[in-house]
């Protein structure tokens, strides 16, 4: 089973006297009031493109929901890939080990819409979607990047139904982040340079050049905005204003306590410059930018004793810290400033989601009998969607943490209905959920949760009651485990190695949180 890598997080064997913040129990919280109602959902289990699976998390490089409701993923075709086994492991992530051509898709809630790809070329990815249908993502090219020898990718856009190759900045190959209403798209592309460091396929040392952060538009075509200071730049995400976040490898620093030999820094783009935005440490990556130009992600502090979920507002970097232990990382952040994340608990042992508001930072537990969770989306209603995960990291659930309760989102599944919804990554302000779920066959399908509630009148088969969280059993099969049998650090790091899949599958250049492979 897939995960993101929120756990990860228990991996960073640092210690530290740290800023610990104001910190609140979700389960305190609600235990005060009384039990919090909830809407049902309708489930609506997608299909594919012909193929086995279809896909709507980012580490199968897709994911994204729109305020009205339009859907982007990624699902196998029918067709064998010519170039299997040999994959671009940037550009494959977790679809790599499959033999089939897949496609982006759009949906709002019908058969999954084929985007195609490039002339000439097999698979294509898909990274996000504007309210007005502008969409971002990849697509292989049909060529073997002579430098590699995998499948060359290029950074594309899909535009009232046609595919625009977004080109390079003179290398082989491009990725694309996030595009704004705008058609302003940015990521990343390779240059001529020679960068023995330049880690252009996300964990794949490559030959190549230099691995460029990029802002591209229909009429100035790619444009190359630079770095901090060293040779290489990832920039997955733009707002509407068109502020660019992103990260930049500063120098190569062998002692670094970072994700490579590399100081690496996270930036704000604005306006032709970049600034440096992190903690201080020798290592921080950005993950999410909203239209008011606030940064969130995870920054190293000064000394690199720890690592801390971070935000930048209005030209100052605010140390979020953690929920006591050594980690903490924010994922996602809405309009109003709200934040939502991952961090680690004393000890370093078990990593769980939190929320962010107004200062204080909320502990939201995990589901019942779990020992980790991680939130990766975050809507203009407060609510929060992630992934509760079992202390042995062999059982994945969906939830959605609203009013002081975390949800199990499986109790909306209809019996007879076999399929485990395990992770959702997005939530629109309409509280439409996107996720990924595994059926009892081990394949995979994305799916959409409809609320039931007053923004949804007469959506056939919608219950239109409201539940407790407590009176509707999860239908879910999910193992549970003591405490006591918790991997250690060392056996984690040994077992999974998920610092490198980690990294590989956070910076596919969607803009989206880390992955995990099970």
């Amino acid at each position: 089973m897939k995960s993101r890598n929120v756990i990860l997080a228990a991996t960073v064997a640092v210690v530290t006297v740290l800023i610990i913040p104001t910190v609140l129990s979700a389960q305190d919280g609600a235990a005060k009031g009384k039990k919090a109602k909830h809407h049902h959902y309708k489930l609506i289990v997608l299909g594919t493109l012909g193929g086995p699976q279809s896909y709507g998390d980012a580490g199968h490089n897709a994911g994204n929901i729109t305020n009205q409701g339009m859907a982007v993923g990624v699902a196998d075709t029918a067709t064998r890939d010519p170039f299997f086994p040999n994959y671009n492991p940037g550009f494959a992530g977790l679809i790599g080990q499959y033999p089939f051509i897949y496609h982006a898709f759009v949906t709002n809630g019908g058969a999954p819409v084929d985007l195609g790809g490039l002339p000439g070329g097999t698979s294509s990815e898909v990274s996000f979607i504007t309210q007005n249908g502008l969409i971002s993502g990849q697509a292989l090219n049909g060529s073997l990047d002579p430098l590699t020898g995998w499948p060359e990718e290029n950074a594309v856009l899909w535009k009232d139904g046609q595919i625009i190759n977004l080109g390079t900045v003179g290398g082989n190959e491009s990725a694309g982040g996030r595009v704004n209403s705008r058609g302003q798209v940015t990521g990343i592309a390779a240059n001529t340079i020679p960068d023995p460091f330049s880690f252009i396929y996300l964990g794949y040392v490559s030959n190549g050049g230099q691995t460029r952060a990029f802002l591209w538009d229909q009429r100035s075509g790619m444009q190359d905005i630079g770095t901090l200071g060293g040779p290489d730049a990832f920039a997955p995400l733009i707002n509407e204003r068109g502020q660019i976040a992103g990260f930049s490898y500063v120098n190569y620093n062998p002692s670094s306590n970072c994700f490579f030999p590399l100081t690496t820094h996270p930036f704000l783009w604005e306006n032709g410059r970049m600034q440096d935005i992190g903690l201080g440490g020798s290592c921080g990556l950005t993950d999410d930018l909203n239209n008011r130009g606030q940064v969130v992600g995870l920054s190293n502090v000064i000394g690199d004793a720890a690592t801390h979920a971070f935000l930048w507002d209005n030209g100052t970097a605010a140390d979020l810290g953690t929920l006591g232990g050594t980690y903490g990382e924010a994922t996602t952040i809405n309009e109003a400033g709200e934040i939502a994340g991952v961090a680690n608990l004393p000890g370093d042992q078990i990593t769980h989601a939190f929320f962010r508001k107004r200062g204080f930072m909320t502990d939201l537990g995990t589901l019942e009998g779990d020992c980790f969770s991680g939130a990766f989306g975050i809507n203009g209603r407060s609510q929060v969607v992630g992934q509760s995960i079992t202390c042995d990291f062999s059982g994945f659930r969906a939830f959605l943490w609203e009013n002081g309760n975390m949800l199990d989102l499986n109790q909306f599944v209809p019996v007879g209905t076999e399929i485990t919804l395990t992770e959702v990554e997005q939530i629109n302000d309409r509280g439409e959920m996107f996720g990924i779920g595994t059926l009892a066959s081990g394949e995979d399908r994305a799916f959409l949760l409809i609320p039931c509630d007053d923004d949804h009148p007469d959506v056939e088969g919608c219950d239109y009651s409201m539940v407790d969280a407590a009176e509707v059993p999860s239908n879910a099969a999910v193992p549970q485990f003591p405490l006591a049998t918790l991997p250690t650090i060392d056996s984690i790091v040994r077992t999974t190695n998920p610092w490198q899949n980690w990294f590989r599958q956070r910076y596919r250049m969607l803009g989206q949180r880390p992955v995990l492979r099970h």
